[in-house]
């Protein structure tokens, strides 16, 4: 069983940078990628970005690209993702999730783990 735990989340301003983190336990090995996700309220959760552990093969969203940045780190068993120019439309709970078996997916039925969830808030 995997254990994932974000952190970094808060407020910020139109424009700022933001970085969460997501640290794994309990059996960390078994991650084939990462992923993080985000959700409003009322809305569905929607994809984010995706890594995978061993290459660093990635994907984006259309809204993330060019502005939002995953990485990984295998010997903290994190990963991150680099928020820059945030905007108030990315106000959002920010989940980080995992996936035991190839290939990467966007998909929310397809990730294995999820963590509780950080809270980002853009202000205007």
């Amino acid at each position: 069983q995997v254990l994932l735990v974000e952190s970094g989340g808060g407020l910020v301003h139109t424009g700022d940078s933001l970085n969460v983190s997501c640290t794994a336990s309990g059996a960390p090995d078994k991650i084939y990628a990462w992923a993080w996700f985000r959700q409003t309220a009322g809305k569905e959760r929607e994809f984010v970005a995706t890594i995978t552990r061993g290459s660093g093969s990635n994907a984006y969203s259309d809204s993330a690209k060019g502005r939002f940045t995953i990485s990984r780190d295998n010997a903290k068993n994190t990963v991150y993702l680099q928020m820059n120019n945030l905007k108030p439309e990315d106000t959002a709970v920010y989940y980080c999730a995992a996936k035991e078996r190839p290939p990467i997916s966007v998909r929310i039925s397809s990730q294995d783990y999820w963590g509780q969830g950080t809270q980002v808030t853009v202000s205007s």
